[in-house]
């Protein structure tokens, strides 16, 4: 089985930065690419940004210029760095990781971003 844990979240006023990071563990044999979503009240699960095995990157536009997301594949990590976050980036933030050899992608328990005005 695999494992994913994130860290990072937390309650920030807006405009500030949050550094978000997923670590995977148990029986890796290769990342693809790693994801982050979000979801908030109400609100269907939104694709945040990934990156695969080459570092080639996607954002939403809702958080392009904003966010970059990173990948130390050699600790199974990917990051998500936040910058000048609004109040609706609020949401609980999931990592997926999409492994090699692997039918089904994982995914972290979410960790909770809230920003205030």
């Amino acid at each position: 089985q695999v494992h994913l844990v994130e860290s990072g979240g937390g309650s920030v006023q807006a405009g500030g930065s949050l550094r978000l990071s997923c670590v995977a563990s148990g029986r890796i044999y290769g990342i693809n690419a790693m994801t982050w979503y979000r979801q908030a009240p109400g609100n269907e699960r939104e694709l945040v940004a990934d990156i695969d095995s080459d570092g080639d990157t996607n954002y939403a536009d809702s958080v392009r210029g904003r966010f970059t997301v990173s990948a130390d594949y050699t600790k199974n990590t990917v990051y998500l760095e936040m910058n000048s976050l609004k109040p609706e980036d609020t949401a609980i933030y999931y990592c997926k990781a999409d492994l090699a050899g692997e039918l089904y992608d994982y995914w972290g328990q979410g960790t909770q971003v809230t920003v205030s005005s």
